[in-house]
């Protein structure tokens, strides 16, 4: 098991599913705001930030759902 463990792929694979793990947490998180902050209107952003699959770029919405008044201002920050 120890030798698995230091095989480049393993390392690969755990990387990948770490990174995994932070989007799935970043989307539920901007799907909380969303939904909390806009309603339903909000929650119809959602197919489209889903398949975002950069972390940075998800945190920025993340945070811009905190910060924006309407839906257009959040929508430039990923457009």
């Amino acid at each position: 098991m120890a030798v698995l463990q230091e095989s480049p792929w393993y390392q690969e694979i755990l990387q990948q599913g770490e990174q995994n793990g932070i989007r799935q947490e970043r989307l539920a998180s901007i799907e909380l705001g969303l939904e909390v902050k806009f309603g339903t209107e909000g929650l119809q952003l959602m197919p489209e930030i889903s398949q975002i699959s950069d972390l940075e770029l998800l945190k920025a919405i993340q945070r811009g759902v905190m910060m924006v008044n309407t839906i257009d201002e959040l929508q430039q920050i990923y457009q």
